[in-house]
């Protein structure tokens, strides 16, 4: 780990906060504040992930030393660490909530690796920042296991997401009431090391427009296009102020629309849409109540405290990411002399999204190209899978083996989850069929040629929250060998894997209703 290499721009080149310490208070002026981890008893790894570890230039025989665990627990520093908690507001559940922050989270530097990359490391659940509000800015052992997980599986299934380097039990207990019902009970706590190329999200900006400061708002913004997008200088225009800054709003637009189409191919839910949750470099950042559709859904939510808005549910996350864009748009405007690169930039974010969404759609059905007919065909099958209680990830990967001259239904038999809609859904799958496999003989693929493709971008693995949970269940009593497993699992989502037929099953009927088997709270 002594070659870890830092170099610390965001500390170096923007303004802190002059105090030090962790007491709650309002930053002004200011982007950060230094703030050191606190300090556990007894860390100890749990996993890890080995690509993030080799991404970073760390041994695998460094991993399992005690010193990697101080380090990553927040006990210790390594030479060229520089801690601090990001400042920054956000949109919460669509009202204004002011001053956020960083209030379990601490950065503990920026590292480049051998190939030239810059990531900056985090601490999640490493204590009290001036940002934590009311909280401890500790975290628990059930959403450190769900968020180390969802990081390396989202990178495997191909979505732009942020990344988790280890995942340690503190030796402590942390009290925490999961349901919001009045009853905390000590838990177990742990913490995460985050990786990215930068932690910045929509709220940093929001915060200085709100409070009035352009000074600190250029100041930011010149700095993440100096830092995270040198390339649009080259661009035509990149030398003048506000073609630039246009510039990186449509591209910070593009990337969320192919973020979120992603996000709806696979079927994840984020849960919790926030504008602080909202990565300036379109990666999914922040798993809190996250989770997978199985019977399909667009109204479902996996957030306990989103269920009676439903605002973040799967179908909403396209409209909510676009207002979420215009949110930062509002922010951005006093650097434009004129508002028309803002809209034409969310314009950018339509244009891509359906650009993606069309992809997708040809991608999931096995198809070359994408007509108008093809995303009815498909809007026809989400009406189908909704009313019949179908599996997503097992229908469409199922739908691969299906043979142009001998369609039949009992492809689908392991995708349903009530038998009586099964037996009421025939006929109208029938048909659905019928009009498929017309299509796709249009085409004139090969049946094996479409079933690759096909499995290339269905995934036969996702992480089920049930699955999330039994793991968590295994760790609480001591034994992490479960963490692992499904992680060994999730890094290979596309490939049939012979012996781990478990892992891709249905969510089973005793997992339907039971705390952290479906619906989440934000508690954490």
């Amino acid at each position: 780990m002594q070659s870890l290499r830092f170099d610390n721009t965001f500390v170096r080149d923007l303004p802190g906060d002059p105090d030090d310490g962790a007491q709650r208070r309002q930053v002004h002026g200011a982007l950060y504040s230094r703030v050191q981890p606190t300090p556990v008893v007894a860390p100890q790894l749990l996993a890890h992930a080995r690509e993030v570890a080799a991404l970073l230039g760390i041994d695998e025989s460094e991993v399992a030393t005690p010193r990697f665990a101080q380090v990553f627990a927040g006990n210790a520093l390594i030479e060229g660490m520089t801690p601090y908690a990001a400042n920054y507001g956000g949109h919460q559940f669509g009202q204004w909530a002011g001053q956020l922050g960083d209030g379990r989270a601490i950065t503990l530097g920026e590292t480049i690796n051998a190939a030239g990359e810059r990531w900056e490391l985090q601490l999640k659940g490493a204590g009290p920042t001036p940002y934590s509000r009311t909280a401890d800015g500790r975290a628990v052992l059930r959403s450190s296991v769900r968020e180390f997980l969802c990081s390396e599986a989202m990178h495997h299934l191909g979505v732009p997401t942020t990344r988790a380097l280890s995942l340690m039990t503190t030796g402590e207990q942390v009290v925490r009431d999961m349901f919001y019902d009045g009853r905390p009970a000590p838990e177990p706590g742990a913490i995460v090391c985050r990786v990215a190329p930068s932690f910045i999200r929509f709220g940093n900006f929001e915060l200085p427009a709100a409070r009035r400061d352009s000074a600190l708002l250029k100041q930011l913004v010149d700095y993440t296009i100096r830092r995270d997008f040198p390339e649009l200088y080259a661009e035509p225009g990149g030398g003048e102020e506000e073609a630039l800054y246009a510039a990186w709003f449509a591209q910070v637009c593009a990337r969320t629309a192919v973020m979120v189409a992603h996000w709806m191919r696979v079927g994840f839910v984020h849960g919790v849409m926030n504008t602080d949750n909202m990565s300036i470099l379109g990666l999914t950042i922040d798993y809190g109540p996250y989770g997978w559709i199985d019977n399909f859904d667009l109204d479902w939510t996996p957030n306990t405290t989103d269920a009676q808005g439903r605002r973040y549910s799967f179908g909403q996350q396209a409209q909510i990411a676009s207002w979420n864009l215009s949110r930062l748009a509002s922010a951005l405007a006093p650097l434009f002399t004129s508002l028309d690169p803002l809209h034409a930039g969310l314009q950018t974010y339509v244009d891509t999204y359906k650009t993606a969404e069309r992809l997708h759609v040809a991608a999931k059905l096995g198809l070359t190209e994408c007509r108008d007919e093809d995303v009815e065909l498909m809007h026809a099958l989400y009406v189908l899978l909704h009313e019949y209680e179908i599996d997503m990830t097992l229908f469409f990967r199922a739908l691969g083996e299906v043979k142009a001259a001998a369609p039949t239904l009992m492809l689908f038999s392991e995708a349903f989850y009530d038998e009586a809609k099964r037996g009421a859904s025939a006929a109208a799958l029938n048909d659905w069929l019928a009009h498929y496999t017309a299509r796709i003989k249009q085409e004139g693929q090969p049946d094996e040629q479409r079933r690759v493709r096909m499995q290339a971008v269905n995934p036969r693995y996702v992480l089920r929250n049930y699955l999330a949970q039994q793991a968590i269940d295994r760790a609480e009593q001591g034994d992490a060998t479960a963490i692992q497993e499904l992680l060994e699992v999730l890094r290979h989502p596309y490939d049939d894997q012979p012996g781990r037929e478990l892992y891709t099953q249905r969510r089973p009927e005793w997992a339907r209703n039971r705390a952290g088997c479906s619906m989440l709270s934000c508690s954490s």
